[in-house]
């Protein structure tokens, strides 16, 4: 006797996915002209989650996706993101989003003569504006004069402080820069969210705040003060600077992760992780290494299918495998009523484990 599913249940099993392909194709309502590629592969990285999560519990790919439930993964994809997206912004610029550009203009700390004068060094060519940056450094107080024929970028970087002190400094200053960015990020929720609980336990709202703005505002001031001090290290160490020490560099700073909650570590390895990989292709594609399959028109619209496909396929048949905070967005969008428990009412506690 056959134990096969019916084919009425194999189509329906797998009918969610192609909605999810078919609903894909919207993101072209915002425009034919206008890209969305960073949504895209974030939107990408989630479905690549889900789906991960989904191998770990199979019974066929449960071998092949153990190393996945590794407890630092979310660390070593921060590492990862980093190597690409701080190697861009001192080499390649151009190929991380604006918007991304400027917030590692602000917090990088560094003037734009003075990045241009460490990826002169880094390619082996001619210092092009030796002067523009020894006139930015007295504009802040500092007489240099800097050697044109120097092969470690130190000087460059930090002027006439030592490597040890300019982090120290560049800590602090950072952390400054990093205050104001998570006031916000923290204390609308308290007010918006939270605000009936504000009311009840004030003090324990605000303290979690003020503590979880102290806490993030220190992990993104370590993280840009040691993308710094492990370049100038290994600089110093090897006495030479060129892009494999600047790419080796930057990957330990994704470490700053650890400062970080564990809940909010995977959704800012995630979130960096997506303008990695935009920036790593982008530089692949100006270096006409990246395949032609990879150069369509709108590649956005095809990523953002496949991820939309793989999330409405897991959310049809693999809810367990999703937060409770995003199940409760998603029941919420498509308007799917919360279980009943064994008297017939909703049962919310079901819906959030």
């Amino acid at each position: 006797m056959s134990t096969s599913p019916p084919s009425g249940d194999v189509r329906a099993r797998w009918r969610s996915l192609l909605a999810g392909l078919i609903a894909g194709p919207s993101m072209l309502l915002t425009g034919s002209g206008t890209q969305h590629t960073s949504l895209a592969i974030y939107i990408l990285m989630r479905a690549a989650v889900l789906a991960s999560r989904c191998g770990i519990k199979s019974k066929r790919f449960g071998k092949i996706c153990k190393p996945l439930t590794w407890s630092h993964g979310d660390i070593f994809l921060m590492c990862l993101a980093s190597a690409q997206i701080l190697s861009a912004y001192i080499l390649k610029q151009d190929s991380l989003p604006s918007s991304y550009k400027s917030f590692l203009n602000k917090h990088g700390g560094k003037d734009l003569t003075i990045l241009q004068g460490v990826k002169d060094i880094v390619n082996h060519t001619a210092i092009t504006n030796l002067a523009g940056i020894e006139k930015h450094y007295k504009s802040i107080g500092v007489d240099i004069k800097l050697d044109p024929n120097m092969k470690v970028p130190c000087s460059i970087v930090h002027g006439n402080q030592s490597c040890a002190g300019h982090v120290l400094s560049f800590l602090l200053q950072a952390y400054g820069r990093a205050v104001p960015v998570y006031v916000p990020v923290y204390l609308v929720p308290a007010l918006v969210v939270h605000r009936q609980y504000l009311m009840k336990r004030p003090y324990t709202i605000l303290g979690k705040s003020l503590l979880g703005i102290a806490r993030s505002s220190l992990f993104l001031s370590v993280y840009c003060a040691s993308a710094w001090a492990w370049t100038c290290l290994l600089f110093r160490t090897f006495q030479s600077a060129n892009t494999p020490l600047v790419i080796l560099g930057t990957f330990p700073t994704g470490l700053a992760l650890f400062i970080e909650k564990k809940s909010r570590r995977i959704e800012i390895s995630l979130y960096c992780l997506a303008r990695a990989i935009e920036s790593f292709f982008t530089c692949m594609t100006d270096a006409g290494l990246c395949p032609p399959i990879l150069q369509i028109k709108r590649a956005d619209v095809v990523v953002f299918s496949v991820a939309t496909s793989i999330i409405m396929h897991c959310y049809a048949q693999e809810r367990e495998v999703f937060r409770s905070k995003y199940l409760n967005v998603l029941d919420w969008v498509f308007g799917v009523p919360p279980p009943l428990d064994s008297e017939g009412k909703p049962d919310e506690a079901k819906k959030c484990q």
